[in-house]
């Protein structure tokens, strides 16, 4: 019988529990995977600490990259064998076999390792629906990305200068900058020494950028909004260091008849033919070798907690794998 990673509560770490689950035949519409390479995700963190609400008891995980071992009734787009990835959702990634509606699988190239399709899927899909469907970044634009050594924002960074754009980011170590600098990054500000907004202002000539992506949140909400120029725009999709408290719409208009967005992707893959056409974005992007999925942590599925633990704590680059 597969495992498959569970909680019953919400919490820390320690409430993931590793546990035999059986694994039906796929209903109509759904295809049975065998889970080579799993995804590890700040999201999953929302789930399992509760931030994101969640039936329990529940499994965890939103991506995925593995084998067709069955598909059932109806199912047209995979068949078994077929190389696959998966991101998204629903959850249940944090196993060694799974069923899932089969309109959620990508052909997984075959240029393209297990290992990779695990890493890239919901990170690389992010960063296809930010920068070529939120705010289409132009050449010769500036653009501003916070956490930048990290998963999203390494792919973020060399997607971003493959477009044209002066990308400046944002990180919390020497290593780290010089990580983001050996992507493509322009600009390195470190937010535990320099203060981001001023230095924004003197690195664009007053002007600020014309987007910030923050998947930081409460911690650097405040310096996005200072760091654009009038009428840019503010992307916030996550929440690392906290929930955005709650402000006056009116500061927008005062800063600069600024833009505000909250997406997720989610809402930018509902219909299979978007979910399509983000993925052919992003496989051409890395088959080209604009963009290089970084894979600089792995941790056997079983021992999550750590894994876990030590994203919380900042101590990851890149991408990250949980091997079944």
């Amino acid at each position: 019988m597969p495992f498959a990673i569970r909680i019953e509560r919400t919490g820390g770490p320690e409430v993931m529990n590793w546990e035999d689950v059986p694994v039906a035949e796929p209903a109509a519409g759904e295809a049975r995977v065998r889970h080579e390479a799993v995804g590890l995700n700040y999201i999953d963190i929302y789930h399992r600490s509760g931030l994101y609400p969640l039936p329990l008891p529940s499994g965890l995980g939103l991506e995925a990259a593995g084998v067709v071992e069955a598909v059932g009734v109806g199912v047209t787009d995979v068949q078994p064998g077929d190389r696959v990835a998966y991101a998204g959702g629903p959850v249940g990634a944090y196993s060694q076999s799974r069923c899932i509606a089969a309109d959620r699988l990508l052909k997984l190239p075959e240029t393209i390792s297990f290992e990779t399709g695990a890493a890239m899927m919901l990170q690389g899909l992010t960063v296809a629906y930010l920068l070529r469907r939120t705010y289409r970044v132009q050449p010769g634009e500036t653009v501003l990305i916070h956490a930048v050594a990290g998963g999203v924002g390494l792919i973020a960074c060399q997607w971003a200068k493959a477009l044209g754009a002066t990308v400046i980011g944002t990180t919390s170590s020497d290593e780290k900058a010089a990580l983001a600098r050996a992507h493509g990054c322009d600009q390195v500000i470190d937010y535990g020494r320099e203060d981001v907004a001023k230095r924004i202002r003197q690195l664009t000539g007053g002007e600020g950028v014309a987007v910030v992506y923050d998947g930081v949140g409460k911690d650097t909400f405040a310096a996005s909004l200072d760091s654009l120029r009038t009428c840019g725009m503010l992307v916030s999709f996550g929440n690392a260091s906290g929930a955005v408290p709650p402000f006056d719409p009116l500061l927008l208009s005062q800063k600069g008849s600024l833009f505000l967005t909250r997406p997720t992707l989610m809402h930018y893959t509902a219909k299979r033919s978007e979910l399509v056409a983000l993925a052919a974005d992003l496989f051409a992007v890395v088959a080209a070798g604009l963009v290089n999925i970084r894979i600089n942590q792995r941790y056997p599925l079983a021992e999550v907690a750590q894994a876990h633990r030590d994203l919380e704590a900042r101590k990851h680059t890149g991408s990250t794998i949980l091997l079944p």
